[in-house]
């Protein structure tokens, strides 16, 4: 059963569409180096209670009527269960990911395998370094590429020319926010919830220009990884230890769904992080 928020009556009416997921098993999920501030590799980690965690997630996305489908884990890629950071699919085509640091450079591979033998015909081997939807947002008809910590500046480039889309480029300023969707959650096409000390202040120029409705997440909600949330429209999946953040969603008449992310949270991950959308 679902628990969620109580609902509001929000400025205008929230809709949910179907999605599509990917999602990676942790079979293998450790931490046993550090490529971000969260992971402290003296610290133990439970990788059946990140199985757990991970099965309700999906779970949860099943009983909302998402589709989701999974791909086959590698074992000596711990990290290969945050799935986000393995491609940019818009529209049926491909940017696969090339990532910044080399534990996790085979994750690429796999991820471009599977779309390969899951019949996607257009798929690109990226010339620039880019996490996939780590840092790589879609809103509406425009993406938002974050830069500064783990993507190129310059993916923007690669992004427009096969995805024929308008790209809006982000600075990220605090290394505890290394990927962009650990500091901002597209909640619709107009909606964004974000976490402003993360950007500088052009990115919160453009952010202001790009949305008609801008939602700032407090402390407490971005250092427990609230951001790294889920939207369909309407329910928004996010760790259950963003409570704050959950009411404000909730009073902007979103459902925010809580589920706990804990054991992953201490590799940097929440829900999107294990969540790639296939569109």
């Amino acid at each position: 059963m679902i628990t969620r928020g109580n609902r509001a009556d929000g400025p205008r009416r929230r809709q949910a569409s179907e999605r599509g997921y990917l999602m990676c098993p942790p079979e293998y999920f450790a931490v046993t180096y550090a490529i971000n501030p969260w992971m402290e590799p003296e610290k133990p980690t439970d990788a059946a209670k990140a199985m757990r965690q991970w099965a309700r997630l999906r779970q949860l996305y099943l009983e909302l009527g998402h589709d989701v489908r999974t791909i086959e884990p590698a074992a000596g890629l711990p990290d290969m269960v945050f799935a986000a950071n393995g491609a940019t699919v818009i529209g049926g085509k491909v940017l696969g990911a090339r990532f910044c640091y080399p534990q996790r450079v085979r994750e690429a591979e796999a991820y471009m395998d599977w779309f390969w033998a899951s019949g996607y015909t257009e798929v690109r081997t990226p010339e620039h370094v880019n996490e996939g939807e780590g840092d790589i947002l879609l809103a509406g008809s425009t993406l938002l590429a974050g830069y500064g910590f783990r993507s190129d500046q310059a993916v923007a480039d690669e992004l427009a020319d096969l995805f024929g889309l308008p790209v809006v480029s982000l600075r990220l300023v605090d290394p505890r926010f290394y990927h962009l969707d650990t500091a901002l959650c597209v909640l619709d096409a107009d909606t964004v919830v974000y976490y402003p000390a993360a950007f500088d202040d052009a990115g919160r120029a453009a952010l202001a220009e790009q949305f008609t409705e801008l939602i700032e997440a407090k402390d407490e909600d971005a250092e427990v990884l609230g951001l790294n949330a889920v939207s369909d429209g309407l329910h928004v999946v996010l760790p259950v230890q963003a409570s704050g953040l959950a009411a404000q969603l909730s009073e902007r008449g979103f459902e925010p769904v809580g589920v706990d992310m804990s054991e992953l949270l201490k590799s940097g991950g929440g829900p999107k992080c294990c969540t790639l959308e296939l569109r």
